[in-house]
């Protein structure tokens, strides 16, 4: 889960880099409007997140399956300890964006 935070946060991170790049260059009129291709924070944020409730899903419903016999133990555990991680890693973002915020509060204007 890490790996794919990482890859998006690159992505984003280069789509940002492209969009400012188009906006120095282009006129002043054309930088309103922004390509399909623009990836802000807010819709990695997203991406990250649905990601994460979409690996929760999957190891409940595997859970779900193992109990009326139809799931092996091997995917079950599987499926957990992807959602154990994809929880994990939420916390941890979450835990990162409120010392941002805390950090930004201190600061002296």
């Amino acid at each position: 889960m890490l790996e794919a935070i990482s890859s998006t946060a690159i992505t984003a991170g280069q789509a940002a880099s492209r969009a400012t790049e188009t906006q120095a260059i282009a006129p002043t009129g054309a930088s309103a409007v922004q390509s399909a291709d623009d990836v802000g924070f807010d819709s990695v944020m997203k991406q990250v997140t649905t990601d994460a409730i979409g690996t929760l899903k999957a190891g409940e419903a595997a859970s779900i399956s193992a109990m009326q016999g139809k799931e092996s133990t091997r995917k079950v555990v599987e499926a957990l300890m992807s959602a154990e991680q994809a929880l994990q890693t939420a916390v941890a973002v979450r835990d990162k964006v409120v010392q941002a915020y805390q950090e930004v509060v201190r600061m002296s204007i």
